[in-house]
């Protein structure tokens, strides 16, 4: 099927800052290729409710799944604009128990928050080029964290992750430009059900933040929508943190 809309992949996108980012760009008039690892009733619910949307199961961790997604996220809408690497995952460990930090966590976390977005971009290379003969060029907004930049986050192996994501989202957009557009958006604390429990990092939120508050998953959908609406920014790291790297 083909459109004449834009169109935008969300990875990591029934629920939580991805089913936001999802929501904004489809309000920002593009058509959605939604994807998750597992839930696929709610990513096929959650395309209904969109209307311009689709939804594509694959798991990151794979090689193949990840050529299968690009290849069908094409194939639905005959085109790709956008991409969202907004899937990742963590692990909580403790930064002084270096033990617990074994290598198999470094690989496993490492594979899907580094490598998986790297091969999607790789794969949708073509695509974008494809945007930017359209008139605009194609575009990639890889969200990373807060500690990726600061010496944060749930663990070390998490946190050198988004650190290595950052670097090769700057990479891209030395190597892919002018023609598609790299940048990442990296949040602090967001206010979703995985971080309910969390009150330490709510109460530093709430007490050292300028802002005073964690950020909502709309707040990181809108930097991300910002970043996709400019055609000119590219190979920045959009730290999201409501001001609490200044304190």
């Amino acid at each position: 099927m083909k459109t004449s809309q834009p169109v935008a992949l969300v990875t990591g996108s029934t629920s939580g800052i991805g089913a936001a980012i999802a929501r904004r760009l489809s309000l920002d008039g593009y058509a959605v290729v939604l994807h998750s690892r597992s839930s696929v009733e709610v990513g096929h619910a959650l395309a209904s409710e969109l209307g311009s949307a689709t939804y594509v199961q694959a798991d990151l961790a794979n090689d193949a799944d990840r050529v299968k997604l690009i290849r069908e996220a094409i194939a639905a809408w005959g085109r790709l604009d956008v991409l969202v690497n907004n899937a990742g995952i963590s692990r909580v460990i403790p930064h002084a128990d270096l033990a617990a930090a074994t290598p198999d966590v470094w690989h496993e976390l490492h594979e899907v928050n580094v490598i998986a977005p790297f091969r999607l971009v790789a794969e949708a290379e073509a695509a974008l080029r494809e945007a930017a003969a359209r008139g605009r060029p194609g575009c990639v907004v890889n969200v990373s964290s807060h500690a990726g930049v600061r010496p944060k986050g749930a663990s070390i192996p998490y946190a050198a992750s988004k650190a290595a994501l950052n670097h090769v989202t700057r990479l891209l957009a030395v190597s892919l430009a002018p023609d598609i557009r790299v940048n990442a958006v990296a949040p602090g604390l967001v206010d979703t059900p995985l971080t309910a429990g969390w009150t330490q990092a709510q109460q530093l939120w709430k007490e050292r933040a300028p802002m005073r508050r964690a950020a909502s998953p709309e707040d990181i959908a809108q930097a991300v929508a910002l970043l996709v609406a400019s055609d000119y920014l590219t190979g920045e790291i959009l730290l999201s943190d409501g001001g609490l790297n200044l304190t």
